[in-house]
């Protein structure tokens, strides 16, 4: 098969990052400008598009041909892209069989998302590096500009405003096929299952989740009146035009005998426990509902949604290159609020009633109602509802399975309550959920939510134990019992470190149990999973008995990064139960069940048909990969807009 590799520049009024590509695209002001190209190893093309050039009829031809595979780099750009406004207009995609993704190999293989960093990581000469100039072309290209007298009061740089800096911008557009080109030669290769469930996800991406338009601007709304509300009564309180002026804030503060030296969160939830005056009350209060941001994500949504009220693009495939887990973008809806009000359908028709007496008489502060309601803005086709299924306790089913566990392997068969097991095993005597030794339940929850993975007493902490009354002592009492009831688990933990040191340092590669090996290739630390994916760890090394890699930070660059045992075990089984997650997409996929999106472990089914008990059927099994010693058990229901049973 023959290979394209593809990098594109365009313009567009909305603002990329803000939008997603799908919005991006659909403005009217969209242009693709320039559109470099490549076959095989050939040398790099350029069309000059916005000066009204044409692409080949080969490549045009190229793009939809199923025996030519298109590259890019973040390839879902560049076929959206070229979806919207060279083949099918504003409502279909090119099917992304047949597209790959750079920028997925570079993350599978535990290098930064963005190609110049990657470029940087793997040293590349200048020849095969991403140009560094590119960002201040983009932004005089492929964004508005100020209007201003020296330029004319344009809004817009195009070409001929500087012929120069043109020349450039297309060398640069060039440079990047080649970046993206020795990048895909010096990486990993994507498996080919990897592959063909990056097309399912850029399927559901393309698909999208529609929004109750509706629902959601009369709850942006009503959030901002509440905000400016609340911002009104706080300034006619202190006298203060600027609330975020701090210095005047805490000069206020002092004038009621209220010393602040931050107003931060947690200084303030202490404020409000300590002081007593009503008005440094009432203002604490306000803070506090100021500071909260209910309305973002409404905002987001209307932001990012497309002309057919669907907001597409919200998944990122391998976003979390550590274990391959899907990440969130733009409504982020792997961080949504749960709910927990009664009768969510009358909560939403006082939002788009707008009634902020009613909301605060029946359910309290309107911030926080509409927090509660984020999930339902969600809502099915027309005509349509949503099934939503997801594992249960599935890393508890994981971690039991992978260090042969049995006693917990045989809680999950019976169908019973992990927690009361747990609570039994540590204390040796029968627990049961609201009966005999029912208060031990608490214990064993913590202890398992905190304790699978190495945690401590820091780690009990974490999960409010202290909270719970525990002393230091009974905390580490308990994490003791946790693992003397969990022998099978504490040996997998090391048993993984051993290998991962052995494999390092003399290159050596360990079998453990259900197919999970531990070797070193290229330099990498390389753990492949039951399923055949494969995590890698690069520039790894030991020292001071640690185990160390190199990790991208929030800049991109590569950072030094310790692990050991334990926390490779947490990778291994949140990449595992990743993969089971993946063969529920399969699956759905082959039955033409459409998935709009998925979170964590849960998957939200936009279907016309009763199809929960299927859904579940599917959950229920173990995959093809495992044996029918891997527990799985599912949970769902129907609904008529998104919500946490």
């Amino acid at each position: 098969m023959r290979t394209l590799a593809i990098d594109i520049e365009t313009y567009s009024a909305a603002d990329l990052g803000k939008v997603g590509v799908y919005r991006y695209s659909e403005d009217p002001s969209f242009e693709i400008l320039l559109f470099a190209y490549a076959w095989d190893d050939e040398p790099v093309q350029i069309v000059d598009l916005a000066c009204g050039e044409e692409l080949p009829a080969d490549v045009l031809d190229a793009l939809e041909d199923p025996d030519v595979v298109k590259t890019a780099y973040n390839a879902q750009f560049e076929r959206v892209c070229l979806s919207r406004h060279l083949l099918y207009g504003m409502t279909n995609f090119i099917p992304p069989e047949s597209w790959s993704c750079t920028a997925v190999q570079a993350r599978a293989a535990g290098y930064p998302n963005r190609l110049g960093d990657v470029t940087t990581a793997l040293g590349f000469g200048a020849d095969k590096a991403k140009d560094r100039r590119g960002k201040a072309l983009i932004n005089y290209f492929c964004q508005p500009c100020k209007p201003t007298k020296i330029n004319g009061g344009r809004t817009r740089n195009l070409p001929r405003h500087d012929p120069e800096k043109w020349k450039i911008f297309k060398e640069y557009c060039k440079q990047d096929v080649e970046a993206e080109r020795a990048v895909r030669k010096r990486l990993p290769q994507i498996p080919t299952m990897e592959q063909e469930l990056y097309e399912i996800d850029q399927r559901i991406n393309d698909r999208g989740v529609r929004i109750d338009r509706r629902f959601v601007e009369a709850a942006a709304a009503l959030g901002q009146s509440h905000v400016d509300q609340i911002a009104d009564d706080a300034r006619h309180l202190t006298g203060l035009d600027n609330l975020n002026a701090l210095g005047a804030v805490k000069d206020w503060l002092r004038s009621k005998g209220v010393n602040a030296e931050t107003l931060r969160k947690a200084d303030v939830e202490r404020l409000l426990s300590e002081v007593e005056d009503p008005e440094v009350l009432a203002y604490l209060q306000a803070r506090t509902e100021l500071g909260k941001t209910s309305t973002t994500k409404y905002d987001a949504m209307l932001r990012c949604a497309c002309q057919d009220d669907r907001v597409r693009g919200t998944l990122m495939f391998c976003g979390a290159g550590r274990t391959g887990r899907w990440a969130g973008r733009l409504i982020q809806t792997q961080n949504l609020p749960r709910n927990e009000i009664d009768d969510l359908p009358f909560a939403r028709q006082l939002v788009m009633e707008r009634d902020a007496r009613a909301i605060e008489m029946i359910y309290g502060p309107v911030t926080h109602v509409l927090s509660q309601l984020i999930r339902t803005a969600l809502v099915p086709s027309e005509g349509y509802h949503f099934t939503v299924a997801d594992f249960s306790a599935i890393e508890a089913r994981v971690i039991a399975w992978l260090a042969d566990e049995d006693w917990r392997t045989e809680v999950f068969r019976n169908h019973g309550d992990i927690y009361c097991a747990s609570a039994s095993q540590m204390f040796k005597v029968p627990v049961e959920k609201h009966g005999i030794n029912g208060h031990l339940r608490q214990k064993g929850k913590i202890a398992e939510l905190a304790l699978g993975y190495g945690g401590g007493p820091a780690a009990l902490k974490a999960f409010g134990a202290d909270k719970m009354g525990l002393t230091d002592d009974e905390m580490q009492q308990i994490v003791t019992q946790w693992r003397a009831a969990s022998p099978h688990i504490v040996k997998f933990w090391w048993a993984v470190d051993r290998a991962a040191k052995a494999a390092v340092q003399t290159g050596r590669t360990t079998e453990l149990a259900h197919d999970v090996k531990i070797g070193r290739r290229d330099g990498a630390l390389v753990i492949q999973l039951p399923s055949g994916r494969c995590l890698r760890y690069p520039g790894a090394a030991v020292a001071e008995d640690r185990i160390h890699f190199l990790s991208p930070g929030s800049s991109g660059v590569m950072l030094d990064t310790t692990t050991y045992g334990p926390r490779l075990v947490e990778n291994i089984v949140q990449a595992t139960a990743r993969d089971c997650l993946a063969e529920i997409l399969r699956a759905l996929d082959a039955q033409q069940l459409p998935v709009v999106f998925h979170v964590h472990d849960e998957v939200i089914v936009d279907s016309d048909a009763d199809c929960l008990d299927d859904v579940l059927e599917l959950m229920h099994k173990p995959p093809a990969w495992a044996d029918d010693s891997l527990v799985l058990e599912g949970a769902g229901y129907e609904c008529d807009f998104y919500q946490k049973d």
